[in-house]
């Protein structure tokens, strides 16, 4: 959905939201933003991790 959007569109939403929001309060939303998706991204990694030791440790209770 995203990887349609290209560079003027990109730009086109940016300019809006600098309209919208303000150059003063665009900063800190870009922060908020991406410390949000740093989070998502911590948890679905830990959410796969938990499921590959489950994985891991059915697989050695089936070889026993």
């Amino acid at each position: 959905m995203l990887s349609n959007i290209g560079v003027p569109g990109l730009i086109l939403i940016l300019l809006i939201a600098l309209v919208i929001f303000g150059p003063k309060k665009l900063p800190e939303i870009g922060r908020a933003f991406g410390q949000t998706l740093r989070e998502f991204k911590n948890s679905t990694k830990d959410l796969t991790n938990d499921v590959m030791e489950e994985i891991e440790d059915t697989k050695k209770k089936v070889k026993e």
